[in-house]
């Protein structure tokens, strides 16, 4: 086949998200852009609350279901005004990847300077076939949700630094990891911090129908661990295949041959990775031990180490010290570190490197904010829940419409258990009365929620990764990113629900000790 055939043959798939890409682009800088969004929030809130905008529905108060009216509230008052001043401080202090973000990246700033990453990437070479990398670097950003976000800050950024390495587009690496870390945000091997999360919102939604019923932490989990292999090899084939390809032929700039190759590992380099490997190996060691006693300062009241404990919450600053370690014990074998000046310095460069994201996060943190303290997407996700309580099919159709009335709602809402809150009860209680679990509800939320994680602006990290694309592409935009993962939003939403109909089909339990029915059959 002609190169002239092979691009006409691709055309129509590449011209579709070629447009959304252009069209996406043609908007004002990502800071301008928010700053716009935050402006028009302000405006329409102040329409919407002339008109008496508002929604009905059952919300969780004080830890109690109450039927509640949510009104429109204008930022175009004296409240609103007063609001808007007094908490631009606080909206992008508290701004969640914000922290995460810069402490993280303390560390791998380090990690970076050193010399060590890139030392580990010429390993990882060395040792790992070209053909396996995809399907690790999607595995892990799935896996990696058990540390709650900090694949995002993580996990993303080595992902193109992966595929540099190999000689591969970092665009695609980027990709593969967010589509792994994002899309496939409830799925993993091992119970992860969302679970417990919704589980307790779920439990709290039960009590309006059944005060006994126990919704299960687990309650999802042989779903979700079937789901991690679903997400790795259907995010593998989009990256290859559609991904990737369009991206050398329309997207960016590749890198030059001069730029990709990769050099031999020196003795120094080899003294560094054996000193950072012990270091690591010593640290892990120290934190297990930490995590072992009965009265562990990582375990919460119950001794349990994983859910909402003192250990996950520290998992970004462990993260961190991961990093910082190895890299100091690295530097200072290698010769890249010689003393703790050189050190403080690394950590400094690494933090003047965020000042692209640190302009962003505090336009976008407003805008996020402006569109909760309006209640315009409480409203929202209200009016949509109660125009689907209102029908009663059967149960692959409800399940399926649910999944996509999740995934739509996800773009307006980015917290998942914001989300959860608001419609869980109402739905939950709704499928508990058609004879339906809660798990089950859960599990089709999870579904629809993951999927378009990928190409909302809602998404509280979707602008953190924009900064980490622009590292390789100048010109990255929303459109460059939305366009780019859009086949894996659409193809996982599509994939993952066949999932759930053949599941449902065959009658599978989706969780331990769970049901799918109510009342429970186990």
């Amino acid at each position: 086949m002609s190169k002239n055939q092979e691009i006409q043959k691709v055309s129509l798939y590449n011209r579709w998200l070629n447009g959304i890409e252009k069209a996406g682009n043609k908007l004002p800088h990502p800071v301008a852009l928010f700053a716009m969004l935050a402006l028009l929030v302000v405006v329409i809130s102040a329409v919407c609350a002339a008109v008496g905008v508002s929604a009905t529905g059952e919300l969780v108060s004080n830890g109690e279901l109450a039927v509640t009216t949510v009104t429109a509230v204008s930022l175009l008052t004296k409240d609103g005004l007063a609001y808007m001043f007094t908490h631009a401080v606080s909206n992008f202090t508290s701004y969640a990847p914000l922290g995460m973000v810069l402490v993280a990246m303390l560390g791998v700033g380090v990690a970076e300077q050193s010399g060590m990453i890139n030392s580990l990437l010429k390993q990882t070479v060395k040792v790992t076939p070209k053909a396996l990398i995809t399907p690790v670097v999607v595995f892990l950003g799935v896996m990696s949700n058990i540390a709650s976000d900090s694949g995002y800050v993580i996990l993303i950024p080595l992902g193109a630094m992966i595929f540099r390495a190999y000689g591969r587009h970092p665009m695609a690496g980027l990709a593969a990891a967010f589509c792994g870390v994002s899309g496939g945000f409830s799925a993993n091997l091992l119970v992860g911090t969302l679970d417990p999360l919704l589980a307790g919102i779920s439990q709290t939604a039960v009590t309006l129908v059944d005060a006994e019923y126990q919704v299960q932490v687990m309650g999802n989990y042989w779903f979700m661990f079937a789901s991690t292999f679903l997400i790795t090899i259907v995010g593998t084939l989009i990256t290859d295949f559609l991904v990737e390809p369009r991206l050398e032929a329309f997207g960016g700039e590749l890198l030059s041959e001069e730029d990709t190759s990769l050099t031999t590992i020196t003795a120094e380099e080899k003294k560094g990775l054996r000193a950072a490997g012990i270091a690591a190996l010593v640290y892990v060691a120290l934190v297990v031990i930490a995590c072992i006693p009965a009265d562990s300062f990582f375990k919460n009241a119950d001794g349990e180490i994983l859910g909402k404990t003192p250990f996950i919450d520290s998992i970004v600053p462990l993260i961190a010290l991961m990093f910082f370690i190895p890299a100091v014990a690295y530097g200072k074998k290698a010769g890249t570190l010689k003393n703790h000046r050189e050190v403080c310095n690394a950590m400094a460069k690494s933090m003047g490197a965020m000042g692209s994201f640190l302009a962003l996060a505090f336009v976008s943190s407003q805008f996020i904010q402006y569109f909760s303290y309006t209640k315009l997407g409480t409203i929202l996700a209200l009016n949509g829940a109660n125009f689907f309580n209102s029908i009663n099919i059967g149960l692959i159709p409800l399940m399926v419409i649910f999944v996509l009335f999740s995934a739509f709602m996800n773009l307006f809402m980015g917290s998942a258990s914001a989300k959860w809150n608001i419609l869980a009860p109402v739905f939950v209680p709704m499928f508990m009365m058609l004879g339906y679990s809660p798990e089950l509800c859960q599990l089709a939320y999870r579904i629809g929620d993951s999927c378009t994680n990928l190409i909302t602006p809602m998404m509280t990290y979707f602008a953190v990764i924009i900064i980490f694309a622009q590292k390789y592409d100048k010109k990255a935009g929303i459109g460059t990113l939305t366009a780019t993962m859009l086949p894996y939003s659409l193809i996982f939403l599509v994939c993952w629900t066949i999932m759930l109909i053949i599941w449902l089909s065959l009658g599978w339990p989706i969780g331990i000790n769970t049901s799918l029915v109510y009342p429970p059959v186990v």
